[in-house]
């Protein structure tokens, strides 16, 4: 509202101001004003009294005397003579208070026959009683011939003159009001533009818009008001940026981190999390079948949450390592402080699982190989010198012998061309043939190479495709020996009755394919290690129809990935199935 704005109120202050001096000034000039034509009157009254007092001492002949009075005073007064001989003369008047003249003789007042009898000059206002008009009665005494002029004057001019004087002094007033008025609100809203622009501009800067600038118009008070502002907005503009570049500097460190970190607020509210944090409450979900949202995203596992429990009861930190989903994690939880209160804690949650795994990597590599190398020499060993020694006697069987021998043979020379291979991926030495194709045709030419061998084990084979995106740009041999590996995994380790589902999802950021089954599952403390050279979740080593390879598949397949920039995982639950995925940017 106008009132309540500081143009209003300010307005209103000078407005209330002048009214209030014009107020004491115009009572102050009405007094004077009244006063000085009373004075005036008097002051006239007593010179036309004078006048004919000299006439009167003067000259001999009352005629003479009449004219001369009647010429003298002024048209609206009464002149009453009282002469020597005790003759009273009264002269004509213009006034109708002043025609009776019982009602203004000195014969009826005492203080009007004091002049004549004790010679005293009289000054006084009286009334008339008939109409109640005020007139003013100036008596002087005939000091040479004895006798008493009264000179009566109505006040009626007086107070016309007044009246009019007090006109023109309202008038003046309210003429002063309206321009007071007009000076009051140019003024105001001249002192206040600049103030109303550095309210818009701190509104600007309530909203982040802290480059506002206000202009500066004078070098008074409000110019400085200005400069400083622009100062503040400049000042808050430098603060604003550096502690932005220090959040950003600070998530990019955060984000970057290989190692998980979480931020909580006392209660277990999550304030800062890194992708690492993120996945670690994904597996966690998923290893509590918890189905993942937004909600469950933001939702703290209760073994952390008995952690920040500790932390804030012991005010010390807390190390305590964790097992999910076969892997290995350490978290460790420092309190945070707010002078000497406990306000949260920030909670680094680290993935031990490769430290363990390459410290039993170093120490089953020799076995693993060993083992593998072990069972084909013996039988090339075994076979040779059954030959040899003339044991197969019929040329079948020695053929049958070579036979084994020849397999067996190809079968070490595939081991040592994988551990080569896999060798020079992990030396980094893979050199991929990109090349545009058809996903479409891919997908199709990789089921149906394994249909038939899904018929065969009675295992349902599915296959969805989700292509948006048609052209792809991938090394197709090596994808294609990722996927057979998963398929032939999957289709190895489903019991007859199962099923093996394929997802092939093709889109404009990434190519996903995800084989999923519902077979034996893959042990918790084996997932860690599953992409691991020679590691295998059958712990016995037995080999069937359907199970046999030399533990390098799913090692090559990671290098493969890899290589393409991308990203293999599994998730797995014994006796439910397992699910491999893995995407590949494009």
């Amino acid at each position: 509202m106008f009132w309540r704005s500081v143009v209003g109120k300010l307005a209103i202050t000078i407005l209330l101001l002048v009214s209030f001096v014009l107020f004491i000034l115009t009572i102050l000039l009405l007094e004077f004003f009244e006063g000085f034509h009373v004075q005036e009157a008097e002051k006239a009254l007593v010179q036309s009294a004078s006048k004919i007092s000299l006439v009167v001492e003067e000259h001999d002949e009352k005629s003479l005397i009449r004219e001369m009075v009647e010429s003298v005073k002024d048209p609206t007064s009464r002149v009453i003579i009282y002469f020597e001989d005790g003759e009273i003369w009264a002269s004509n008047t213009t006034n109708n208070h002043l025609l009776n003249l019982d009602a203004i003789s000195p014969e009826n007042n005492p203080d009007l026959k004091q002049v004549v009898e004790e010679h005293r000059t009289y000054n006084e206002k009286m009334t008339v009683l008939e109409d109640e008009a005020e007139i003013m009665v100036i008596g002087i005494p005939i000091d040479k011939k004895g006798g008493a002029i009264f000179v009566f004057q109505s006040l009626d001019v007086i107070n016309q003159t007044k009246a009019e004087t007090t006109k023109i002094i309202f008038v003046a007033a309210a003429i002063a009001i309206v321009l007071t008025t007009i000076f009051a609100f140019f003024l105001s809203t001249r002192i206040t533009a600049p103030l109303i622009r550095m309210r818009e501009a701190a509104i600007d800067l309530a909203k982040g818009q802290f480059n506002t600038k206000v202009p500066v118009v004078t070098h008074d008070e409000i110019g400085e008001l200005a400069i400083a502002f622009n100062r503040m907005g400049k000042q808050l503009n430098f603060h604003i940026d550096a502690l932005r570049h220090e959040k950003e500097q600070l998530s990019s460190i955060v984000n970057s981190m290989a190692d998980g970190v979480i931020t909580l607020t006392r209660e277990g509210r999550i304030i800062v999390i890194n992708p690492p944090a993120k996945k670690f409450i994904e597996d966690w979900n998923f290893e509590n079948n918890i189905l993942t949202t937004d909600e469950s995203e933001n939702q703290l596992p209760h073994e952390v949450k008995s952690i920040l429990q500790k932390v804030i009861k012991e005010e010390k930190e807390v190390l305590q390592e964790l097992n999910l989903q076969g892997r290995d994690w350490v978290m460790i939880m420092t309190p945070l402080y707010d002078k000497s209160y406990i306000r949260g804690a920030v909670a680094v949650i680290r993935d031990m699982t490769e430290e363990r795994q390459i410290d039993k990597l170093r120490k089953d590599f020799i076995s693993n190989v060993s083992h593998e190398l072990r069972t084909p020499i013996a039988l090339l060993q075994g076979y040779s010198e059954a030959i040899v020694d003339d044991i197969a006697e019929s040329k079948e069987e020695k053929n049958e012998l070579a036979k084994i021998i020849h397999e067996e043979s190809l079968r070490m020379g595939r081991l040592v061309n994988e551990l080569l291979d896999i060798g020079r991926m992990e030396a980094g030495h893979i050199e991929l043939n990109l090349e545009t194709i058809d996903a479409e045709q891919f997908t199709s030419r990789i089921y149906k190479k394994f249909i038939g061998m899904a018929e065969e084990y009675n295992i349902e084979l599915r296959l969805t495709k989700e292509i948006e995106k048609n052209m792809i740009t991938i090394d197709q041999d090596r994808i294609e020996q990722v996927c057979t590996n998963l398929i032939d995994n999957a289709l190895g380790h489903t019991k007859p009755g199962g099923y093996v589902h394929i997802l092939v999802r093709s889109q404009d950021q990434h190519f996903y394919v995800e084989v999923e089954d519902n077979g034996s599952g893959i042990p918790e403390e084996d997932l860690s290690f599953i992409f691991e050279r020679f590691y295998k979740a059958d712990k016995s080593r037995t080999r069937n129809d359907k199970k046999k390879g030399t533990g390098l598949g799913l090692a090559i397949a990671k290098h493969i990935v890899s290589a393409h920039k991308g990203i293999i995982s599994v998730k797995s639950k014994v006796n439910e199935g397992t699910t491999f995925s893995f995407k590949i940017p494009q």
